[in-house]
């Protein structure tokens, strides 16, 4: 469908007062997403002018384009999430790091491990299984929780927003329609070096700075029974499955060698594809050979779609947002006034997902309005695959940074790790801003030479 001619001035306008009124609806009123995102887009539409079949036209294009690209890795990821976590595999990667590290660089394996974890588990989920790993080293070492809890909390975090298969970037690189391979590879890159400097090293100076001790209710809790948790080896080997296949994909579109196998790695390398035969081989070796029936299994699994209806709903109204900006002819004069101002995309995709994020609190809702908006600007489809990778972790960074009150991963941070507000706004909301700040700016240095 072709963008409406319609008034700039009423189009920018439309605009204005439809993210008002989806910002106040989640804000003030407490508006479901769906719901704000929905009303604020058919708002945009209006205002603008936009005929009503076109309006009707954008809610269906953007629900059934977006929901097809992400609803099966959404569903496939939580149940190879869910696996993770039930069979320890988990706690089995964190607690050989810490070994293979020793106790005077566990941070860094946290780090490490945190980042690994959050690709296939939910950020909520990896955070409730590792950070009793983290308060044992607290214990053992009688140092503050901090030292320990800020680096695998940077590692959650750049795991969650920078590198599928999380449905973040999944989401973000659907709506930019730029391959996956790419993304992992962008956003390996800009995370680690976020997780460094947001985890060890801004970890080590909460740890001398804020004194936290651990829990009472966790002080006197066992260690680790080691020896119920799956190899090492195995847990790495099946994580690796996915994010190797889809990586593979994308060399053999540009190396002549591998044109042969071209048919074969792109069929393996279809994201779904690679991510069920990932959840297959985790449903037998990390669910039969240990002792997991295939009935406990399936009620594992159905379990761990329970919230995936939330974030599929949320993930389409967003799309419903970027296709009624694009047919509206709004995306031509973003597009028009980005490139009159000089701004690299990468900095407009930061700021708006940024903005957002401030707002409303939500990372998945910062990611999704701000993938919408850039999505919707002409020129995006001839950007090189590599830029629009750096786009896509410039939104992630966004849609990390200055987590507050507003966020729900504040809160519970603050209660596990049993800080008050003040203290949780010094430690957990600056790590989040370096997470986000930093991948944005390796990000913005890599776009150069893209």
């Amino acid at each position: 469908m072709e963008a409406a001619a319609l008034n700039p001035t009423r189009l920018v306008a439309a605009a204005l007062i439809g993210l008002i009124i989806l910002l106040v609806l989640i804000i003030k009123f407490k508006i479901q997403a769906m719901v704000a995102i929905l009303i604020g887009a058919i708002a945009i539409g209006m205002i603008a002018g936009m005929p009503f079949e076109d309006i009707i036209t954008a809610v269906n294009d953007g629900i059934g384009n977006t929901l097809k690209g992400i609803a099966l890795l959404v569903g496939l990821g939580s149940m190879f999430g869910a696996i993770l976590e039930v069979s320890g595999g988990a706690q089995s990667i964190a607690v050989t790091m810490v070994k293979k590290f020793g106790d005077e660089k566990a941070a860094w394996a946290l780090g490490i491990t945190g980042l690994v974890i959050a690709m296939p588990v939910f950020f909520d989920a990896g955070l409730i299984i590792l950070i009793p790993l983290a308060f044992s080293l607290a214990k053992r070492t009688k140092k503050s929780s901090l030292f320990y809890a800020i680096p695998l909390l940077a590692g959650l975090a750049v795991g969650h927003a920078f590198i599928p298969p999380t449905p973040g970037p999944v989401l973000v690189a659907t709506m930019l329609n730029v391959e996956l391979g790419w993304v992992i590879l962008v956003g390996i890159f800009c995370g680690t070096i976020a997780m460094i400097v947001a985890g060890p090293l801004f970890g080590a100076y909460c740890g001398k700075k804020y004194n936290i001790a651990i829990p009472e209710h966790v002080a006197n809790q066992a260690d680790f029974d080691e020896s119920k948790l799956p190899g090492f080896g195995t847990i790495v080997g099946i994580i690796l499955i996915p994010l190797v296949l889809i990586i593979l994909d994308s060399v053999a579109s540009v190396i002549p060698a591998m044109a042969p196998a071209a048919g074969i790695l792109g069929f393996l390398g279809e994201p779904f594809v690679a991510l069920l035969i990932a959840t297959v081989v985790a449903m037998f070796l990390l669910g039969t050979k240990h002792g997991y029936s295939n009935e406990e299994l399936e009620k594992v699994m159905t379990k761990s779609l329970e919230p995936t209806g939330l974030i599929l709903l949320v993930t389409a109204s967003g799309g419903v947002l970027r296709y009624v900006l694009q047919y509206s002819g709004l995306g031509d004069v973003i597009g028009n006034a980005v490139a009159s101002a000089s701004l690299p995309m990468v900095v407009v995709a930061f700021i708006v997902a940024a903005l957002v994020r401030i707002s409303v609190g939500s990372a998945t809702v910062a990611m999704t309005m701000a993938a919408g908006i850039v999505a919707s600007m002409p020129g995006i489809s001839q950007l090189s695959p590599m830029y629009l990778a750096c786009v896509t972790a410039a939104i992630a960074g966004g849609a990390t940074v200055c987590s507050h009150f507003n966020d729900s991963g504040f809160w519970l941070v603050k209660s596990l790790i049993g800080m008050d507000e003040k203290t949780t706004l010094k430690t957990w909301t600056i790590m989040e801003t370096l997470v986000g700040g930093t991948g944005f700016l390796v990000a913005l240095i890599v776009s150069f030479f893209a």
